[in-house]
C-alpha cells in the first residue's frame, strides 16, 4: 500500500502526523509525506521519506495573498479563524498542480492530511481514492473549514464540487474529556510525539532539586518574533525561585543565553524534558500543548492568536491550566499564575488525569488495519 501524508507547512503540523507514518511504515508500506521546501529537514530528520511541493514558506500565505498583494491579518475571532483556513487552503491550491504531477508517478493508494491540510481532499478527490483526516492538536478547526472553502472555489468547481469533499476517515486525538460536544463522529487515535531530536545531557531527562518550570513559544519561535515575549516570560518567573529552561531553535536560544543568566536553552526535545517539569508556560501550540497533556503536567496558557483561545480554556475548565490572553500576561498576573499553578495539586491532580486518558486510546499501529481496508474498498 502507498499512502501520501500531508502536513500543513510548520513542523507542529509535520511532527502530528509522524506516529502514523511510522506505523504505516513499521507495518511494511510505502509512506512519503509531502510539503513545503522548508520543511524538509524537519520531515526527513523524523525518518520519513519528503518531498517538496512549494518553495514557499507560511508566512508567504499568512501575509499574501494569490497575486501577491499584502493582507491585513485580522486579530478578532470571527474573522481570524476563516482568515487562517484562506492562507492554509491557499497553500493547499498552491501545492495541488505539484502533487498531481508526482502522483502521475507515484500514485498512491491513500492520502492522508492533516486537519487543514486542504490539499489532501483536493487530490483525493482527483484521484478518485479515499482521504483520511488525521487532527494534529484539539482544535475542531470549524471556522478554519469556513474559510477554506470560499478560497478553493475556483478548485472546487473544477471538480464540480461547492463544498469540500468529508474524509472517508476521521482521525481524532483529542482526548474524550476535551471534546467539544458538537464534534463530529471519529476515530480515536492515541497522540504520541513525533518530533526531532538531538544528543541528551543527563539533567534534561532527570529532576534536579528545584521545581523546574519550561518556557517555550515552540518550534517556529524566532529571534524577531517571541524573543520579547520569552525574555518577558523568564524574568516575570525568575523570584519563584525555580529553574527555569527554555527549549527553543538554536537562533533564539543563542540570544536567551546573552541575556539570561542561570537560564538553559536550546533545542531541547520537549518530549523528553515535559515529564521532568513541574509546570509549563506556553503559547497555545497544538505540539506543545499535546506533550504538555501526555506528560501529565499543568499549564500556564498565553495563547498567541486567538483561534487558541477555545482549545486552551477547555483545558483551563477541565482543572489542568490556567489561562492568560497576551493582554492580561502583565509581570504580576504571570507570576501569580505560575504560583498558584506550583503551589495548588489540584491542577497536577487533574493534568494526571488528562494524561492517564490519553494513554488509553488507541496507538496508531491500531490505525494499520483499518486503512488498509479503507485503501482497499477505494481500490474496488
Amino acid at each position: 500500500m502507498k499512502i501520501l501524508f500531508i502536513p500543513g507547512g510548520s513542523p507542529a503540523t509535520v511532527f502530528g502526523l509522524v506516529p502514523l507514518a511510522q506505523a504505516l511504515r513499521g507495518a511494511g508500506h510505502d509512506v512519503l509525506m509531502a510539503s513545503t521546501e522548508d520543511m524538509m529537514p524537519v520531515v526527513t530528520g523524523t525518518g520519513v521519506p519528503g518531498i517538496a511541493v512549494t518553495p514557499h514558506d507560511i508566512w508567504h500565505y499568512i501575509t499574501k495573498d494569490r497575486e501577491g498583494n499584502l493582507k491585513e491579518i485580522p486579530d478578532d475571532l470571527p474573522r481570524q479563524g476563516p482568515f487562517v483556513g484562506r492562507w492554509f487552503a491557499q497553500m493547499g491550491a498552491d501545492g495541488l498542480p505539484v502533487l498531481l504531477e508526482i502522483t502521475r508517478g507515484w500514485r498512491p493508494d491513500l492520502v492522508v492530511g492533516g486537519s487543514m491540510s486542504y490539499a489532501a481532499p483536493l487530490l483525493a478527490a482527483h484521484l478518485g481514492i479515499p482521504y483520511v483526516r488525521q487532527a494534529w492538536d484539539t482544535d475542531d478547526s470549524n471556522a478554519q473549514d469556513r474559510g477554506a472553502e470560499r478560497e478553493l472555489q475556483p478548485e472546487l468547481r473544477a471538480l464540480g464540487l461547492s463544498r469540500l469533499p468529508e474524509p472517508d476517515l476521521r482521525i481524532e486525538i483529542c482526548p474524550p474529556s476535551l471534546t467539544p460536544p458538537e464534534a463530529p463522529p471519529a476515530r480515536l487515535m492515541r497522540w504520541l510525539p513525533g518530533n526531532l531530536q538531538r544528543g541528551l545531557e543527563p539533567w534534561m531527562f532527570t529532576r534536579g532539586d528545584r521545581r523546574r518550570v519550561c518556557v517555550t513559544a515552540g518550534s517556529r519561535a524566532t529571534p524577531e518574533r517571541t524573543f520579547a515575549f520569552l525574555r518577558g516570560l523568564v524574568e516575570n518567573i525568575a523570584p519563584l525561585d525555580a529553574e527555569i529552561v527554555v527549549p527553543a531553535p538554536d537562533a533564539l536560544a543563542a540570544d536567551l543565553r546573552a541575556e539570561l543568566d542561570g537560564v538553559r536553552t536550546g533545542w531541547i526535545p520537549l518530549d523528553v524534558l515535559a515529564p521532568t517539569c513541574d509546570l509549563v508556560v506556553h503559547h497555545a501550540g497544538g505540539a506543545t500543548t499535546m506533550t504538555t497533556m501526555n506528560a501529565g503536567v499543568p499549564h500556564l496558557i498565553i495563547p498567541e492568536a486567538v483561534v487558541f483561545d477555545a482549545p486552551a480554556r477547555r483545558i483551563a475548565d477541565f482543572g489542568a491550566a490556567l489561562v492568560l490572553s497576551p493582554a492580561e500576561a502583565t509581570p504580576e498576573r504571570v507570576a501569580e499564575a505560575c504560583g498558584r499553578l506550583l503551589s495548588d495539586p489540584s491542577f497536577k491532580e487533574r493534568a494526571l488525569e488528562l494524561s492517564r486518558e490519553i494513554a488509553t486510546m488507541p496507538l496508531p499501529a491500531e490505525m494499520v488495519g483499518p486503512l488498509e481496508k479503507l485503501a482497499a474498498r477505494g481500490r474496488g
